[in-house]
């Protein structure tokens, strides 16, 4: 049977690559909400990460300062895109498709103490199937990039969909109590279209996910999975997408927690 992290990521390799296939040459030159980045970009960004994890050597490429680079992620990052930045929309798409394919044979060869093994991940020491989980959600932001800049909508209701909006929901007692500070005892709650609500409650300084619904919780946030999805990976102009979020209970303190909310580095 094949393990859940493992079927996710076919799945976003298959939503990319049938957006992607439909795309004019005047589309793939669309900027998107990555600064500095195209969508021809974001493909090249996919590419240089998935051809480490398969093992393979990144570019001898030296990148010119750039003003969107502001941190040591984000020039790391730059290298592999900088260097298809010359390559025809054609030749990212193959080679990506190429990706996907070597990806997923190698994927579906692992057996569940494989995925079980010690990784690093983006956000710590974890799992390899932690890193998959991370990578599927990185995998959907920039899809939903990508649609964005082509005004394409889509994939907001899809089982990839689901798991990025929960990788997203762990984030948010991180956001409450040490971003914001909201203050020992507070409960919030977070709707989002289309998903299960869910609720944090600050205990002892530590904000943590409730199991149960709080029923009366000091702040009530309600939006759609879209503005959610870019108020937390920081695309975009935030404060439009503010005005998208009924606040109810502490203003003060609602609007605190969207201010603080892009946990995205």
């Amino acid at each position: 049977m094949t393990d859940h992290a493992v079927e996710l990521y076919g799945m976003v390799f298959d939503d990319l690559i049938e957006l992607c296939s439909s795309l004019t040459p005047e589309q793939w030159d669309l900027e998107t909400d990555c600064p500095g980045w195209s969508v021809k970009d974001n493909i090249s960004h996919l590419n240089g990460i998935e051809s480490m994890l398969l093992g393979r050597p990144a570019p001898d490429h030296e990148v010119e300062p750039k003003p969107w680079i502001r941190n040591p992620v984000g020039a790391s990052n730059e290298v592999p895109v900088d260097y298809r930045r010359p390559w025809p929309p054609s030749k990212v798409l193959e080679e990506f498709r190429e990706i996907a394919s070597e990806r997923m044979k190698a994927l579906s060869a692992l057996t569940d103490e494989d995925l079980a093994a010690e990784s690093w991940t983006p956000i710590g020491p974890g799992t390899l199937r932690d890193l998959l989980n991370i990578r599927v959600m990185d995998f959907w932001v920039h899809e939903q990039d990508i649609r964005r800049a082509v005004d394409k909508p889509g994939g907001l209701d899809t089982p990839v969909a689901a798991h990025a909006f929960g990788r997203h929901r762990t984030a948010i007692p991180f956001v409450v109590g040490k971003k914001a500070g909201a203050p020992d005892g507070t409960t919030v709650v977070v709707e989002v279209a289309g998903q299960e609500p869910f609720g944090v409650r600050v205990d002892g300084k530590r904000a943590g996910l409730t199991d149960a619904l709080p029923q009366d919780p000091d702040v009530r946030l309600s939006m759609d999975l879209d503005t959610f999805n870019r108020l937390c990976t920081g695309r975009g102009d935030p404060e439009p997408l503010k005005r998208n979020v009924a606040v109810e209970g502490d203003a003060e303190l609602g609007a605190r927690i969207l201010d603080q909310i892009n946990f995205m580095i």
